[in-house]
């Protein structure tokens, strides 16, 4: 897999806060973490009851430095299994490490499958979810006879013939502003299931099919639940221009079946 930290950045600037007017104490900042990770032993991103989470994570790896709790949020709530190239994260601290200490510290706490790429102090008011403009998704299916065991943990393997063209035509139709209620969970509460997206694209890399989607925002288990629809697409389950039917505010179960998680990637955050 491909992919980085975000393409923008929100008005960041790498160092350590002085006090003000001479006094002892650090001034609090706002950190801007860029993270990547491996899902497959993780319970998602959100801290949960059992299991260990990335927020989880992170929130105990930086209370080392802060000597005290910590906030951590996160620009995309990945669920269980589901992996980030460039996930962004935000914290209040008034820890005086310099940045890259921070970066070195990070990665020596957490386990392997976390790690650190970037800390920089940002504005006071960033957050990394609230604050974002676009994010982008990658999902992997491995259309092969026989899936090599080497990236199982990163793919989806559908066997069998899927038609490229119509995929594409069908991932095509995602692209604008609609209502997405049947690629959203059942159950999710949520304000309003319209979302914008500004590119979906179906491509080749290396032999695996990919398709990436950016937008101003996603529902839960919505790029899996595109991803499931436009299998069946390709298997001829189901015609092309059903998915453009689908964006029309149809419930949940006139869509495909959601796609596994391991296939799936938060690639990048960006911000304006």
């Amino acid at each position: 897999m491909r992919g980085g930290p975000p393409s923008q950045q929100a008005g960041v600037t790498r160092g350590v806060s002085r006090p003000a007017g001479g006094g002892d104490a650090p001034e609090p900042r706002t950190l801007k973490l860029v993270v990547a990770y491996d899902g497959t032993s993780l319970v998602g991103w959100q801290r949960q009851a059992a299991g260990d989470s990335v927020q989880s994570l992170l929130e105990e790896a930086l209370a080392r430095f802060e000597g005290g709790p910590v906030t951590v949020h996160g620009a995309g709530r990945t669920d269980a299994g589901v992996h980030a190239l460039g996930q962004v994260a935000s914290v209040r601290m008034t820890c005086a490490h310099d940045t890259s200490t921070l970066v070195r510290g990070l990665n020596a706490t957490l386990p392997t499958c976390v790690r650190v790429l970037s800390v920089d102090v940002s504005r006071a008011d960033f957050h990394a979810r609230l604050s974002a403009a676009r994010k982008t998704y990658r999902y992997q299916i491995a259309n092969v006879q026989t899936a090599s065991p080497f990236t199982r943990a990163f793919v989806w393997h559908v066997p069998g013939p899927l038609s490229r063209p119509a995929m594409e035509q069908a991932a095509a139709a995602v692209v604008g502003t609609h209502d997405f209620s049947a690629f959203q969970s059942v159950g999710t509460p949520t304000r309003s299931p319209v979302r914008t997206v500004f590119s979906s694209r179906l491509f080749d890399d290396a032999g695996l099919l990919i398709y990436e989607v950016t937008g101003d925002g996603f529902l839960r288990h919505m790029v899996r639940a595109i991803v499931g629809t436009l299998v069946e697409v390709g298997r001829g389950w189901r015609a092309v221009a059903s998915t453009a039917e689908l964006l029309r505010g149809a419930p949940r179960s006139q869509a495909g079946a959601t796609a596994p998680p391991q296939g799936l990637s938060l690639v990048r955050v960006d911000y304006d």
